[in-house]
């Protein structure tokens, strides 16, 4: 159980567990202390009426049939206490108008005064008073009641008092209290064994059906959940694993479909381009028919570049996109990627800076051909989300055994709430006006990914977007 209630220390359970056990806990100590108190007034309670029932039956006895003196009071007193049948638990007392114990039924308290608020109550107000607390001398905890013995006159001539010792009544109301609280302890772990229960039964295995429903929500399509319970967990797991089913022959048709719509697209166009590039050199052309023709070339070629993500992205999701590793220069990979854009920024009048802090070769392992589709790629974006911005930034540093590639824009940025959706396949931002297919940045995710690294994307400070590319450096890198 000890490994179990390891695991039951974060998130909900630690949550549930916490609130539970403080719930619980709080009942019972308000319950211990409600039957603590019962406890205790009941016993005290039952010793005190026992005592001032004695008191007020000999008190009732000695008014109406001893004290007709004085002198008569003092030998019936006497005689009372010398016959006490139960002075092995009580103590009696007579006490006169001076406060003074006269006699007792106990010789090591006679010719002392109690001095207790008991004795002064049933002076003063003629009543039966009772009083707990510990015996002057030797510190014992009793309780002692006191009642006015009343002359003919209704003049109080004396007290009689009975003291008891409460060292049983309080093992008694200890022993009972220390039940209590163990009922308290063994309720407290029952509840949290059973909250192991219930965490063995119902949130454990939500935790798991979380984790796979997680990896779905990845990517992992068609994975499947083992269905191990008879309830609605039971039916839960059931939906899952069948939206999951559902989910990954939807993906496989659509991925598919890409397939067969981007190869047979490739043919014609293939077909446009070749005819257009042949007729676009032809010198009996007037300008109006070259530039039409000119314009249909841009807008092949275009759908060209977007067939070709468009199979690229079929391959990588259907496994068959590969890798071609080798020894790269990556700086030199990037640079290059640069000079070949440069024609592009310059007819967009845009303002391009580079800044590299590695002096030496740089050499990872990776694919130079899928590297400067990525560089194209990320490039291509900057200049056509970027545009009004006029500026494109580009830098290259060695961090931590990464070779970190920044690229920023000027443009307007990608809102807050989409920041995190954008690199997800078909996605295009709310306030994008740019025509394309939306896979472009989710395949340079997946080449960089097949090559170790990840790219991160956020809003730079003072307007645009930043995208920073990390690529693991070989064991052998020059700086």
């Amino acid at each position: 159980m000890g490994g179990l209630f390891a695991k039951l220390t974060s998130g909900l359970r630690q949550s549930w567990l916490k609130r539970t056990l403080l719930v619980v806990f709080t009942v019972i100590i308000l319950a211990d202390c409600l039957f603590s108190t019962i406890v205790y007034n009941y016993y005290y309670s039952t010793v005190r009426t026992g005592l001032e029932a004695k008191a007020k039956t000999a008190t009732d006895f000695f008014a109406n049939y001893v004290t007709k003196s004085f002198a008569d009071y003092y030998d019936s007193a006497y005689k009372y206490a010398e016959t006490f049948k139960e002075r092995d638990r009580i103590e009696l007392q007579f006490i006169n108008t001076d406060g003074s114990i006269m006699v007792s039924s106990s010789t090591i308290t006679s010719g002392t005064k109690p001095n207790t608020p008991d004795v002064a109550a049933a002076f003063g107000s003629k009543q039966i008073s009772s009083w707990v607390g510990k015996r002057t001398g030797t510190g014992e905890h009793v309780m002692a009641a006191s009642a006015p013995m009343l002359y003919v006159n209704g003049e109080v001539i004396g007290v009689m008092r009975y003291v008891t010792s409460l060292r049983q009544v309080d093992r008694h109301v200890l022993t009972s209290i220390l039940a209590i609280v163990a009922a308290g302890f063994f309720v407290l772990l029952l509840v949290l064994v059973l909250n192991v229960v219930f965490f063995r039964s119902v949130i454990i295995p939500v935790s798991e059906i979380t984790k796979v429903s997680k990896r779905i929500a990845d990517g992992s399509y068609g994975v499947q959940i083992s269905n191990k319970y008879q309830d609605e967990i039971g039916e839960m797991v059931d939906s899952i694993n069948e939206m999951s089913l559902k989910i990954a022959q939807s993906e496989k048709i659509q991925t598919e479909f890409i397939s067969s719509i981007s190869h047979e697209l490739r043919t014609p166009l293939t077909a446009i381009t070749g005819w257009g590039e042949t007729l676009i050199y032809n010198e009996d052309l007037d300008s109006e028919s070259r530039r039409g023709i000119a314009i249909m070339l841009k807008e092949a070629r275009r759908l060209t570049k977007m067939v070709e993500e468009l199979l690229e992205f079929t391959r990588m999701e259907d496994g068959r996109f590969t890798l071609n590793i080798e020894m790269v220069d990556i700086v030199a990979e990037l640079e290059d990627a640069i000079f070949t854009f440069r024609e592009l920024l310059q007819r967009d009048e845009l303002e391009f800076h580079y800044e590299s802090d590695i002096d030496e070769e740089v050499v990872i392992p990776g694919d130079p051909n899928r590297l400067k589709q990525v560089f194209l790629n990320l490039f291509d974006n900057a200049v056509k989300y970027g545009r009004e911005g006029k500026r494109i930034e580009v830098s290259c540093a060695l961090v931590g055994g990464y070779v970190r590639i920044s690229i920023r824009d000027f443009g307007p940025g990608v809102p807050k709430d989409e920041i995190d959706n954008i690199k997800m396949k078909f996605y295009k931002g709310s306030n994008s006006k740019e025509r394309g297919s939306g896979i472009g940045l989710a395949v340079c995710e997946e080449i960089v990914k097949y090559h170790g690294g990840s790219i991160d994307l956020i809003n730079a400070d003072g307007g645009g977007l930043l995208v920073t590319v990390y690529l693991p450096a070989s064991d052998d890198v020059a700086v």
